[in-house]
């Protein structure tokens, strides 16, 4: 099933992996006459749970979406990179052009240091300068700005399409995505995990990938929702507070003071009981909070893993909806709208569990329900948003629903 095709008539009609691969040829057509010789894309991704943890050393158990990002290029005289994006929400100028001999991270626009970035930690961990320049169009359906990762997309995109256009492949999925964790580090300014790139480097259709942020290591799970007439439906509420990436920052420091202050290394080896160690240093206690989410988060996400693995739905939903608890109470990375889209989700029959997906302050939510339900859930949660608020606020609200789809991969022109 994908975003486009769904039981309801009330998910939103996002275009086809089809259409944005054919409009990604048209206007490299247009704008340079020729054929593109490559083409590669790379999924958006939602977080089944394990959220704020993949920074500490924890677990995460995200899902690829049917949601992409496309590339496609080809060779071009010089030394020059001459790209074009058509993604929404992408700032100004859409057409740019650099020297690859020369890459640094620009003002405007901020789009395209995400693909200088890769450039330059692919150049750099596969010990060569690229012989060519290239000309490109990035076109995308994840939606951007709402917590489905279509920064990872447009990363991960880009070194599948550079190791494809130069011959030179990174040697493992690991390597590739700490590729372009670097590339977020140091060319966009954003201190993010390893997650968002690792699922959508290894995404693999019908299975969410339990990823350990520590070792790197990856589980393929089995989650096939639809032997149980169970689907996953996220709601973009279309809310994007600002506080989110000043917050984040903050978020880790607090996460590195609370960890040190227990006197530990890593919170792979924190429990519960050394919040009681936390508390008797008398610490703010705010850290206390964060702490305590990044521990019962890992234990949660753990237990996940099992719950799918014995095909235990009701089991990962309710863990679900324990970990929204946690990052509205305890890591305060939820919003008042979010929190009401994921009351009206639980209050209503056939919904297993629902939580708040990606950095916080806005963005999506994730529901695991039974398939008969989605028309009534979208209805109570538009309705709770519109009751909440006015009907301005929902009226760019939508719905999606996805299943596990394949990670990055070349595309046949």
């Amino acid at each position: 099933m994908s975003t486009s095709a769904s039981s309801s008539l009330l998910t939103a009609k996002l275009p086809t992996f089809e259409e944005i691969l054919e409009a990604a040829k048209e206007t490299f057509r247009q704008n340079f006459g020729q054929e593109p010789e490559l083409a590669c894309c790379a999924p958006g991704r939602v977080n089944l749970i394990g959220e704020h943890v993949d920074y500490n050393d924890g677990y995460v158990l995200p899902m690829a979406l049917p949601m992409v990002t496309v590339i496609v290029g080809g060779q071009r005289p010089g030394n020059e990179v001459d790209l074009i994006t058509c993604c929404a929400g992408a700032d100004d100028p859409k057409h740019v052009k650099f020297s690859l001999t020369d890459l640094q991270p620009s003002q405007k626009p901020k789009w395209a240091n995400y693909v200088k970035g890769v450039i330059h930690s692919f150049m750099a961990s596969v010990g060569v300068q690229l012989a060519n320049g290239f000309r490109a169009v990035i076109v995308s359906n994840v939606p951007v700005g709402a917590g489905l990762s279509s920064s990872a997309a447009i990363e991960v995109a880009t070194l599948t399409f550079l190791e494809h256009f130069t011959g030179h492949a990174v040697e493992s999925d690991a390597e590739r995505a700490l590729i372009c964790q670097k590339a977020e580090h140091k060319f966009v300014g954003m201190p993010c995990g390893i997650m968002d790139q690792m699922i959508s480097v290894a995404g693999q259709k019908d299975f969410a990938l339990k990823l350990d942020c520590r070792s790197l290591e990856t589980f393929q799970i089995p989650f096939v929702a639809g032997e149980k007439d169970l689907v996953v439906l996220i709601c973009n509420s279309d809310v994007r507070h600002e506080l989110s990436d000043s917050e984040y920052p903050t978020r880790r420091k607090q996460c590195s003071e609370a960890l040190k202050l227990m006197g530990l290394r890593s919170y792979r080896h924190a429990t519960e009981g050394n919040l009681s160690d936390l508390k008797k240093t008398k610490c703010e206690e705010v850290l206390v909070k964060r702490a305590r989410h990044v521990i019962t988060e890992i234990k949660r996400t753990q237990d996940a893993a099992e719950a799918l693995k014995n095909h235990d739905f009701a089991k990962m939903g309710e863990l679900m909806t324990k970990s929204h608890m946690s990052l509205r109470d305890d890591f305060q990375v939820s919003c008042i709208e979010l929190d009401v889209l994921v009351d009206a989700a639980i209050n209503c029959s056939g919904v297993l569990g629902s939580r708040m997906t990606g950095g916080g302050f806005g963005g999506c939510t994730v529901t695991l329900l039974q398939q008969s339900a989605v028309d009534n859930v979208i209805t109570t949660m538009r309705e709770d948003f519109i009751k909440k608020f006015n009907k301005d606020a929902a009226k760019n609200i939508e719905f999606y629903i996805c299943t596990p789809s394949q990670g990055a991969r070349k595309v046949h022109l």
